[in-house]
């Protein structure tokens, strides 16, 4: 593993870092505190800065030599709506909120190598330095673009990272193509009509209408999708009646729906809006149908994915970089991507035995109120950044 000494030698300070920002999370758009932090650490190693895109987003400028080439890298802020369960040392002082998916991580990670750019800057250009706000469901990615993110800072490509527990430290994850799903929520309202459940037939009973309505959704994903594409559909609320003896007015379900691609999620949603419509029709019933699009799929470009794992077979060995497996987790650096050339990876964040002691007994996974941050991960990230800026901005213009 080639990873650069400078970087090494700072990373107890950037862990330190990164453990206060994990003490202190902040949700999607509030992440003042965190801001101030980035903004403080960038002036302290002279690098000049724009705040106030996306809210709270903070983007940081290291320039070099005369070419007006141009290369971002982004990291995520915010953390999550949880509780958490660790007890050490820097556990959230929040009640209610958690870094639970490595968002401290990735910042600190991304400060490592601006303090390394800063110093060195071993490269003909600039590399823009993005941390980005809300994530965790507020689209800060498309806030920020669409408050001129890449009219402001104009570059070739971006590329975005995020720490993935259960592989061995040491490895990294990328591939071309779809990496990440599509993130979309619906909603059903079934209206019948309300009466006493010992005398159903003098009324609308839109809870059985619910139930068809949820077995006949599934067949969307087996036979009217492709085999060969991947879909999920999952309703994963229910909500009708406040009585045992009363047959209620109206049935509610909600879930989200993933995909890989656009044209399957046109084709998932209008076929549940069908089946909703006629599955309350068939029993003398209307509905309510709302689908909202939240986060589209994120698809990496290939030439900027193959330059990923190029950069990364550089500091670990081809053999530590991996295809990426995709997921139907969702992320919103597909904003980017839609904008931009360039690719999101994975580096392995370990199997949680570098938790202190005092960590919760769940296990450490993203989402987890036992989740921790690997700061093993600094540095290599950290070189991560630092040499794909530098292969990038020192290649041949694309």
């Amino acid at each position: 593993m080639k990873v650069i000494d400078s970087i090494v030698a700072q990373a107890a300070g950037i862990a330190s870092v990164r453990r206060d920002i994990h003490a202190h999370p902040e949700l999607c758009f509030k992440e003042e505190r965190t801001a101030d932090i980035v903004a403080a650490k960038l002036t302290e190693w002279g690098i000049p800065y724009h705040r106030g895109l996306g809210t709270t987003g903070v983007v940081g400028i290291v320039k070099n030599g005369t070419s007006n080439r141009a290369v971002g890298l982004r990291a995520d802020m915010d953390a999550l709506p949880m509780q958490e369960f660790n007890t050490f040392a820097h556990a959230s002082k929040h009640a209610g909120k958690m870094h639970a998916c490595g968002h401290d991580g990735h910042t600190a990670m991304l400060l490592a190598a601006a303090q390394h750019l800063a110093k060195h800057r071993p490269f003909d250009g600039t590399v823009y330095l993005i941390f980005q706000p809300a994530e965790e469901g507020g689209g800060g990615a498309r806030e920020m673009i669409a408050d001129g993110l890449f009219e402001k800072f104009p570059m070739e490509a971006v590329f975005g990272m995020h720490n993935w527990p259960g592989s061995e430290v040491g490895k990294f994850a990328v591939s071309a193509g779809p990496v990440m799903a599509s993130s979309n929520e619906f909603k059903v309202v079934i209206k019948g009509k309300g009466g006493h459940g010992a005398l159903p037939h003098l009324g609308l009973d839109p809870v059985p209408v619910a139930c068809q309505m949820v077995q006949a959704f599934q067949t969307i994903i087996t036979r009217n999708k492709k085999p060969v594409d991947a879909g999920v559909i999952s309703v994963t609320m229910i909500h009708a009646g406040e009585a045992t003896n009363v047959i209620p007015d109206t049935c509610e379900l909600q879930g989200t729906v993933r995909t890989f691609t656009l044209e399957v999620l046109d084709l998932i949603e209008r076929r549940m809006q069908e089946i909703a419509e006629h599955t309350s029709a068939a029993f003398g019933m209307e509905c309510e149908f709302s689908f909202h699009r939240n986060y589209p799929p994120t698809i990496n470009s290939a030439p900027e994915a193959e330059f990923a794992r190029q950069v990364m077979a550089g500091i670990v060995g081809a053999d530590n970089v991996v295809l990426q497996e995709p997921t139907m987790g969702a992320e919103d650096f597909s904003f980017m991507l839609q904008a931009k050339p360039g690719a999101y990876c994975f580096i392995a964040n370990g199997d949680g035995t570098h938790r202190d002691m005092g960590h919760g007994a769940g296990p450490c996974t993203l989402h987890n109120p036992s989740y921790d941050f690997n700061d093993d991960l600094i540095p290599l990230g950290a070189t991560y950044w630092v040499e794909l800026a530098r292969a990038w901005l020192n290649k041949p213009a694309p």
